[in-house]
């Protein structure tokens, strides 16, 4: 049976959401990934970069792989890398 699809897919969320207290609100791209690097940049001043890891998808491309571990080393300024290719 075919699921007709109109706009987006229903409960398929179509903006980024934040967390205010207990709950999640809309918000702007902007503000939405603002938060994401204020928690990021917490986290590597109270625990140290190594506190930071990333897990590539191996079905990305080779490119995207390798911008994911580049920014990973440069940016955190961990090592702290893995992926599914060994699955």
């Amino acid at each position: 049976m075919a699921i007709p699809m109109t706009g987006a897919a229903q409960g398929r969320l179509l903006h980024p959401l934040v967390r205010d207290g207990d709950k999640l609100r809309q918000a702007s791209w902007d503000e939405a990934l603002s938060r994401a690097a204020a928690g990021l940049e917490r986290v590597k001043r109270q625990y140290g970069p190594d506190a930071i890891g990333l897990f590539s998808c191996s079905k990305s491309s080779n490119e995207l792989n390798f911008l994911a571990q580049k920014f990973v080393r440069t940016a955190i300024g961990t090592n702290n890398i893995d992926s599914c290719n060994r699955t």
